[in-house]
C-alpha cells in the first residue's frame, strides 16, 4: 500500500455519522487544528454542537452527497450501518477511509465469520442458515448451546438468541425474524478483550494494549486496562489484531474484540472499523486518544504513540443511571474521587440503557481504579431510574 499525500490541518474532515463517536473525533479534530463537516444521516446527531459544519439529511440525499464530497478533503466514518452505496459514493470522489469494502465486512456478520475462517483468523465455529431447515442442520453440526445471531445490523446484544438444545428449530427461525442468520457456537471463554489497532496508508500498524472488558444488559459496562491477562496472552492479542487490519487492507483505527478461552487461547469475536467503546479510556490514560489517532492516519500523518500512561479504568454511563429523561445525575461523587475524569456525549434525553457518558478512573493499580469505578456506579444506579 502506498501512503497518500499528508492533510495538514486547516482542511475540512468529514465524517459520516453523527453519534458520539463522531463527537469525541471533532474534539479531538479541532485541537488539532482541522475543521471538520458532520453528515448525519437524519439521525439525532451530538456531534452537529462540535462540529464546524453539519449537513442533518438523509445518506440518500443526492445533494447531501454533492456538499459532503465538495467540502471534505478525506472522509471517514464514526459507525458501520452506513449504506455500502453511500460509502462507495463518497470514495468515488474524495478518499475515504476506512474503505467502503473493509466497512462492509464488518457491518454484516455473515461476511464477517467468513472473512476470518478465509484469512485463518481463529473464531468460533459457525454455519450461515436461511431456513428452518438449515437451522436444524447447523444444529446438528455446531452443536448446544449455540448463539443464533442476525446476519446484519446487530451491536449490543440485539438480533441475539441463545439456544440450549431441544429448541424447535422452524419455532425458532419463524420467531426470530431474519430471512438469513449465523449460527455459532457458544463459547464458555474466561473474559472479553479488546484492542484497538491503526493502520496507516504505508501499511505500518500500532496497537493499544489490550482492554478486559465486562457487560451489563449485553451493553459494554466497564473496561479494564491493562488487561488482567498474561504478557503473553497480551502479546498475541495485538499480534491477531494487526494480522486482522492487514487482511482487511484496513486504513484508520479499529477496534478487534476476543474471547480468552480458560486454555489461553484467543478467539475473534467481532470487529468494529471506526473508534470503539472499548478505547474511550485512551482520552485520558494513553498518549494519543483513539481519536486523535484517527485524524492522524486518515489524513496521512505518522501515527502517534499508542503507550498507556497510567492504569485505568473506563466505565459507560447509561441512561439508567439519569433520575428522569431530561434530569442529569448528581455528578458531585466523581468529581470528588479527583482522578476520575467525566465525558457526556450531550444527549438531550436519557432513553432506556442509552450511553449518554463515560468515565475514566486513572489510578496506580486497574484493581483499584475498577472499587471506585464500582463505588460511583453504584451512586448513580441508587439515584437512577430501574427501567
Amino acid at each position: 500500500m502506498k501512503s497518500s499525500p499528508v492533510i495538514p490541518p486547516g482542511a475540512v474532515l468529514g465524517i459520516l455519522g453523527g453519534g458520539q463517536l463522531g463527537r469525541m473525533f471533532c474534539m479531538e479534530a479541532r485541537r488539532m487544528g482541522y475543521r471538520t463537516l458532520v453528515w448525519t444521516g437524519g439521525l439525532e446527531a451530538p456531534a452537529m454542537v462540535v462540529a464546524d459544519e453539519a449537513i442533518d439529511s438523509p445518506f440518500d440525499s443526492p445533494e447531501a452527497l454533492e456538499q459532503f464530497v465538495s467540502k471534505a478533503a478525506v472522509a471517514t466514518v464514526e459507525f458501520e450501518n452506513i449504506p455500502r452505496e453511500t460509502m462507495e459514493a463518497v470514495a468515488a470522489r474524495i478518499a475515504l477511509h476506512p474503505s467502503p469494502n473493509a466497512v462492509a465486512i464488518c457491518q454484516h456478520r455473515e461476511r464477517e465469520k467468513n472473512f476470518l475462517k478465509e484469512n485463518g483468523i481463529p473464531c468460533a465455529p459457525f454455519a450461515v442458515v436461511a431456513s428452518a431447515e438449515e437451522l436444524a442442520e447447523a444444529l446438528k453440526t455446531i452443536g448446544t448451546p449455540a448463539v443464533l445471531k442476525t446476519a446484519a445490523f446487530g451491536y449490543d446484544g440485539k438480533g441475539q438468541q441463545k439456544l440450549e438444545g431441544g429448541e424447535n428449530p422452524a419455532a425458532v427461525w419463524a420467531s426470530f425474524g431474519t430471512d438469513r442468520a449465523v449460527l455459532e457456537a457458544f463459547i464458555p471463554f474466561e473474559r472479553e478483550l479488546s484492542v484497538m489497532v491503526a493502520r496507516s496508508g504505508d501499511g505500518s500498524v500500532a496497537a493499544y494494549d489490550p482492554a478486559e472488558n465486562r457487560h451489563r444488559h449485553h451493553i459494554l459496562d466497564v473496561s479494564i486496562v491493562p488487561a488482567r491477562v498474561s504478557a503473553a496472552v497480551a502479546a498475541e492479542a495485538k499480534v491477531i489484531a494487526c494480522e486482522v487490519a492487514e487482511a482487511l487492507d484496513y486504513r484508520g483505527i479499529m477496534g478487534v474484540e476476543f474471547f480468552h478461552l480458560p486454555d489461553g487461547s484467543l478467539l475473534v469475536n467481532e470487529m468494529a472499523p471506526r473508534p470503539h467503546n472499548s478505547g474511550h479510556h485512551t482520552l485520558d490514560a494513553c498518549a494519543t486518544s483513539q481519536f486523535e489517532q484517527q485524524v492522524r492516519v486518515i489524513c496521512g500523518l505518522p501515527a502517534g504513540s499508542t503507550k498507556l500512561l497510567s492504569p485505568v479504568v473506563m466505565l459507560n454511563l447509561l441512561g439508567d443511571m439519569w433520575p428522569g429523561e431530561t434530569e442529569a445525575p448528581d455528578w458531585t461523587p466523581l468529581f470528588a474521587d479527583g482522578s476520575a475524569f467525566l465525558h457526556l456525549y450531550g444527549k438531550r434525553r436519557a432513553i432506556g440503557r442509552r450511553k449518554m457518558g463515560h468515565a475514566n478512573f486513572l489510578g496506580a493499580e486497574a484493581d483499584e481504579g475498577l472499587q471506585r469505578a464500582a463505588a460511583i456506579k453504584a451512586s448513580l444506579l441508587e439515584q437512577g431510574r430501574k427501567v
